[in-house]
């Protein structure tokens, strides 16, 4: 997947590594028992701002899904 050079793009790929990289700790965490979810541990006092952040990275996913599909 190429980067593309627009202020959409490059925050849609910030977003989609950084779900990607939590997910991945999360999977490492669940298999050798720490907690890796690290979106939740550094926003979990405000639940309401996680969940936008984990939308945020869906709407990114699928941003770049469909721009490396045109």
């Amino acid at each position: 997947m190429t980067c593309d050079s627009s202020t959409a793009g490059k925050v849609a790929w910030i977003l989609v590594l950084v779900g990607a990289l939590n997910w991945g700790l999360v999977g490492l965490g669940n298999l050798l028992g720490f907690q890796g979810n690290v979106v939740e541990m550094l926003l979990g006092s405000w639940p309401t701002v996680e969940n936008i952040v984990y939308v945020l990275v869906g709407v990114s996913a699928v941003f770049k899904a469909v721009k490396c599909c045109k």
